[in-house]
């Protein structure tokens, strides 16, 4: 245990734990969204985010680019992350829907017990996560340099880059994007009327089918964004990075209140700032360890989250 570490190095770990939070806020955007309407931990929403992490080193593929390239000037940069972009948001989408009509579905057609779900979300985890470990044969694959960090500005001595600004920038307003559609918009009003009764909303004419692959969808999108941006600033992704920062956005939904959009933002933030200064006072080998200990606090003293307040409610 050293407080000299983080004493020391308070300033760069918030602001890296800051640009690791949004990646987590925007990736639990999607337990949120599910839970608050289906009232349904989708576990398999973390391979939907790694299938975003290889969509987009795909795309960039297809450029030529590999994690030996030089990094491109700023007019290619903006169409690579672009491609990336839309290759990670289609690829993550299209999974997110796939698991909700092959696997969700059905169960729900047939009434099944909530074990069920459970069950079956965790298979379509693994399923999916087996798939790509075989196909890429378990090892590490290296992102192209896509974006060069470069300091944009120092306060004492803490280095903001380009990349933390890009990721925490792009967080808030994806966030703020979906809080509009979800507060604003007629799907949305859809959104939060069978997150708080399904069966009322029925009766109102609303498609209980169609908001829920929609929920799926948004989700899916989400994910895609923070895969892409979770291979820029990590530098290499493999077929269970899913898992890990899937449990850390689990922990960020709850601790933000799970079904609660603004909570998963709060509770991105809050926990990639508490990891980075977890890391500063124990090691970096204790950075997720942090994450299982701070859901166990929160499952057991506060298990509504800090804002607590549900999808289906005025302030979603």
């Amino acid at each position: 245990m050293d407080f000299s570490g983080l004493i020391d190095n308070f300033g760069p770990l918030t602001v890296t734990g800051l640009a690791q939070g949004a990646i987590i806020a925007l990736f639990a955007l999607g337990y949120t969204l599910v839970y608050g309407v289906l009232r349904l931990i989708n576990f398999a929403h973390s391979e939907v985010f790694l299938l975003g992490t290889y969509a987009c080193l795909f795309a960039w593929g297809l450029f030529g680019l590999d994690q030996n390239s030089a990094a491109p000037a700023v007019g290619p940069m903006l169409l690579y992350m672009l491609v990336g972009l839309i290759a990670a948001i289609i690829v993550s989408g299209a999974a997110a829907l796939t698991v909700e009509f092959v696997a969700y579905r059905p169960l729900r057609r047939r009434n099944a017990p909530p074990l069920a779900f459970l069950i079956t979300a965790i298979g379509a985890s693994l399923f999916i996560s087996e798939v790509v470990g075989v196909a890429t044969h378990r090892n590490q694959t290296g992102v192209p340099p896509i974006i060069q960090a470069r300091p944009v500005f120092t306060i004492g001595d803490t280095t903001v880059t380009n990349l933390q600004i890009l990721i925490i920038l792009l967080a808030l307003v994806m966030m703020f994007a979906l809080d509009r559609f979800i507060n604003g918009s007629r799907l949305g009003r859809g959104v939060r009327a069978v997150a708080q009764n399904p069966d009322s909303a029925a009766l109102m004419g609303v498609n209980k089918s169609r908001v829920i692959a929609l929920v799926f969808l948004l989700g899916g999108l989400m994910a895609g964004i923070a895969a892409v941006m979770y291979d820029l600033k990590i530098g290499v992704t493999r077929y269970d990075a899913g898992f890990l920062l899937g449990i850390d956005a689990f922990t960020a939904a709850v601790l933000g209140g799970i079904g609660n959009l603004r909570g998963a933002l709060l509770g991105g933030l809050l926990l990639g700032v508490l990891q980075n200064y977890a890391a500063g006072v124990f090691g970096s080998q204790w950075l997720h360890a942090a994450s299982f200990v701070l859901l166990v606090v929160i499952l057991l003293f506060r298990p509504t989250g800090l804002l607590g307040e549900s999808l289906g409610r005025a302030r979603a």
